[in-house]
């Protein structure tokens, strides 16, 4: 067996996985299949076959590794690999539109449960977790073990960018945190020697080279909608705008932005060196990021620096951390004067809102409040459900309570999470008041569920962006409450450009204070007009005034 053994790790470094699958299959005894075996097996049909059907059988491969010997390094390894696969396949449905099970991961998380110390200690088996974790929206335990990823190793870059990340949905930090984690990712991204990096254009080019890169330009991200309002109207005797897509699959929003473009690259298959040589090569004077830690981010290329003057600004409402970073975008609503110098950025400030969305192509209509042949009212919130946090839920079930008859309508893409939500009402004793709808492919489908709700509830501490900017399109009033930063104070923006100060609670108190006293006055009803009436005309979607503003501000940054 031995013997055997050397021979198939042989054909292994010769990639010769069809041959490596047939002898485990029929050469070797089931008897004599160890775990080691079995893993190797589910490798090579995931090496050797890109289909579903090897996805499934490679897992089938893992799950009996595991089993087979259980706390042995083959069988954590098998463990580690069955976890991935399994998250793969979840990932592959969840995006293809296909439903998933709620209760998905449960076979994952009882094998967890056995063996919780070995995911303490072992960076394969933490990192695999943490993916399930992320996707069941269980935010304490993908903080958790983030923590635990960073102590077994304190480079883990990816880690530690998550862990910054998924602390804006606890709220459990201040923004000196932020920018203290921050700055200690910045620290660790690679620099790399000038001797691999092109020069930066030190040359003054006739008009400005405005550059912004993205992992989003695709038709399921909201950034799309905010970036399109720059890029469908500028001044191209001024300004040479080029994308830097960082998505392998591109679609037919992404082909949309193209055409606003000078030049387009995809550098989502460029190594880094190659990326940031890509882009200088373009001699870009400006460019924008628009992600910070968000998404596939490419943090690193910045911190090489890609232009003279670096920008953040839409994606991520936060500090990179980064000093090669000069500027961050926000508005007068977002950070106080005395809170700058927790931003690594330059804070500057648009004189109304710091994005403006682009709208959508087809006519509005006015709809009246539901509560009008309802007789009951009807709170609502679309937001991505690792937004509603412990806090959010208590909030809301006391909203509910209070609010006779009173039903709270939610939906999001997470449909495999609905489970772990629902309980969490249920101990709150409100779960009969909670509606979840189904998720809607069709931007049409989905503006059209906003015409149930009288009320839009915003989350907290991590607000509602494009969601809110739905709502209002719709007519329907959005509840939220002041932040401690940019992050949580983009609501509070929102409405202060809409002239609805009432609708901004001072604290969950208040929040709770201000939701049942719309009810009770049914100011709903005369609100629901003025947002409709007064929504196009604000800063929220007056693309022309947010496009000049903007480019002026790329002017000065230019300039300086």
């Amino acid at each position: 067996m031995e013997q055997k053994s050397t021979y198939l790790k042989k054909l292994f470094h010769e990639k010769k996985y069809s041959e490596i699958i047939d002898i485990i299959h029929n050469k070797i005894e089931e008897k004599d299949k160890n775990s080691g075996l079995l893993n190797l097996l589910g490798v090579c049909k995931l090496l050797n076959d890109s289909s579903g059907n090897a996805r499934i059988s490679a897992q089938e491969d893992f799950r009996k590794a595991y089993l087979k010997e259980k706390k042995t390094l083959n069988a954590f390894d098998a463990l580690k690999n069955f976890i991935n696969i399994t998250v793969d396949i979840f990932d592959i449905e969840f995006r293809e539109g296909r439903s998933v099970p709620e209760k998905f991961f449960d076979e994952i998380l009882l094998y967890f449960n056995e063996n919780k110390d070995y995911f303490s200690k072992d960076e394969g088996l933490a990192s695999a977790i943490v993916r399930v974790f992320k996707r069941n929206l269980d935010i304490d335990n993908t903080i958790y073990y983030l923590n635990k990823l960073i102590e077994v190793n304190g480079n883990n870059l990816d880690a530690l960018a998550s862990l910054i990340y998924w602390n804006t949905f606890k709220g459990d930090w201040d923004q000196k945190k932020y920018l203290e984690y921050s700055k200690i990712l910045s620290e660790k991204l690679p620099s790399y020697p000038n001797t691999k990096l092109f020069n930066l254009s030190s040359f003054k080019n006739e008009k400005i080279n405005l550059g912004f890169l993205s992992s989003d330009m695709i038709s399921t991200h909201s950034v799309t909608h905010f970036l399109k309002t720059v890029l469908a109207d500028y001044d191209k005797k001024k300004i040479n705008i080029f994308l830097y897509i960082n998505n392998k699959k591109e679609d037919e929003t992404t082909q949309e932005l193209k055409k606003y473009s000078f030049k387009s690259t995809n550098i989502s298959g460029l190594e880094d060196i190659d990326a940031i040589n890509t882009i200088r090569n373009d001699k870009i004077d400006i460019m924008i990021d628009l992600m910070g830690l968000t998404s596939d981010h490419r943090l690193q290329l910045f911190k090489n620096r890609l232009a003279n003057k670096q920008v953040s600004w839409c994606g991520y409402c936060n500090t990179t951390g980064l000093d090669q970073m000069d500027y961050i975008i926000t508005d007068k609503h977002l950070v106080l004067e005395s809170e700058e110098n927790l931003y690594s950025e330059k804070v500057i400030k648009l004189d109304n809102i710091w994005n403006s969305h682009a709208g959508f192509s087809y006519e509005r209509e006015f709809i009246i409040a539901p509560f009008n042949s309802n007789r009951f009212i009807t709170f609502g919130s679309f937001n991505n459900f690792r937004k509603i946090n412990e806090n959010v839920i208590d909030v809301w079930s006391s909203i509910l309570r209070n609010v006779e008859n009173s039903k709270l309508v939610l939906k999001s893409s997470d449909v495999s999470v609905i489970d772990r939500i629902s309980k969490k009402f249920k101990k709150n004793g409100v779960f009969n008041s909670i509606e979840f709808l189904p998720h809607k492919k069709k931007i049409s489908e989905h503006l059209n569920e906003y015409k149930k709700i009288d009320i839009a509830l915003d989350t907290f501490p991590y607000n509602g962006v494009t969601t809110s900017f739905e709502a209002i399109w719709m007519g329907v009033p959005v509840l939220t409450m002041k932040g401690f930063n940019f992050n949580s104070r983009c609501g509070e923006s929102i409405n202060k450009n809409l002239n609805l100060n009432d609708l901004i609670a001072e604290n969950e108190n208040d929040y709770i204070d201000k939701a049942i006293a719309l009810t009770k006055n049914k100011k709903i009803l005369d609100l629901r007009k003025l947002i409709y009436d007064n929504a196009l005309k604000s800063p929220l979607f007056d693309k022309k005034k947010f496009s000049k503003q903007f480019f002026s501000l790329m002017e000065k940054i230019y300039a300086k």
